[in-house]
């Protein structure tokens, strides 16, 4: 699991997979992290209907953010963002995939 560990690390690390941006936990303190944007469009069928809508989400690193909550706040550039919905981990318990919404 080390050398998953490792390439998730560098993963994050690449400046064009990674960014650097700030989580806050809801009423916490600032912490700076680095995050790989999802920005997929998401097709949800409703009956017979197909909606389509834009998502954002991302992946942080459960060794920087050990337990996001629906409610924080992701600052990713000027944008920012609060978590919505429970946040999922990974197979190998190594990155969160969140769901944001504008702040």
């Amino acid at each position: 699991m080390r050398a998953f560990a490792a390439a998730i690390g560098a993963l994050f690390a690449d400046p064009n997979i990674g960014r650097d941006a700030v989580y806050i936990a809801d009423g916490g303190v600032s912490v700076p992290v680095r995050v790989v944007a999802r920005r997929a469009d998401a097709i949800t069928d409703f009956g017979d209907a197909r909606l389509w809508s834009e998502t954002t989400r991302i992946d942080l690193r459960v060794t920087e953010v050990p337990n996001p909550h629906p409610g924080d706040r992701i600052e990713i550039g000027s944008g920012a963002f609060l978590i919505q919905g429970e946040p999922v981990r990974d197979r190998e318990r190594l990155v969160w995939t969140v769901d944001l919404r504008p702040a």
